[in-house]
């Protein structure tokens, strides 16, 4: 998506719906301007104004503008519609909630690839040349099992014991 917000002067409804889409798409920034533009054309105590300046709040949070997301989430507390009451009230529990500590073992590292070549990139995606000390040899398979070595005694007892099991289900059936 590219930034346009301020360039091209657009309806509401048509900035609020490109704000949405920025947003949905990870663009926090972009989302941002479109929002703040469609508020501006938007009234701001009606019930889709309301709306906006949620989207605006998660769109703030999103990029990192906690202090901004606060402190509209606190003014929308006091908003016409109800609605948007509810739900700032929801989003302000949310933004003010004490943050977790992440320990290290939770996270999973990523490597930072910005200073790796073309050439050690594709090798390292399988593009590159083949290698056959590369591949890892097969498990061996497992060894077959000896079974004049194997205790089939308390196995006969298992079967005898479930054909009596067996027997009386059958009689109980029978007479029941």
């Amino acid at each position: 998506m590219s930034s346009k917000a301020e360039n091209q002067p657009l309806d509401m409804m048509s900035a609020y719906a490109n704000g949405r889409e920025a947003f949905e798409h990870g663009c926090y920034r972009e989302s941002i301007e479109w929002l703040l533009q469609a508020i501006a054309l938007a009234n701001r105590n009606s019930r889709i104004g309301g709306e906006i300046q949620l989207w605006l709040v998660s769109a703030y949070q999103a990029a990192g503008q906690q202090p901004e997301a606060i402190s509209l989430c606190r003014q929308l507390q006091l908003h016409t519609h109800w609605e948007t009451r509810k739900q700032s009230k929801r989003l302000l529990y949310i933004l003010e909630a004490p943050q977790l500590e992440k320990k290290a073992e939770w996270l999973t590292q990523i490597p930072d690839l910005s200073n790796v070549d073309d050439q050690d990139l594709t090798e390292r995606m399988g593009v590159g040349s083949f290698s056959p000390s590369s591949v890892k040899p097969k498990a061996p398979a497992p060894d077959p099992i000896d079974w004049s070595q194997v205790d089939t005694q308390e196995s006969r007892l298992v079967w005898v014991a479930l054909i009596l099991l067996l027997g009386v289900l059958g009689g109980l059936v029978y007479l029941g």
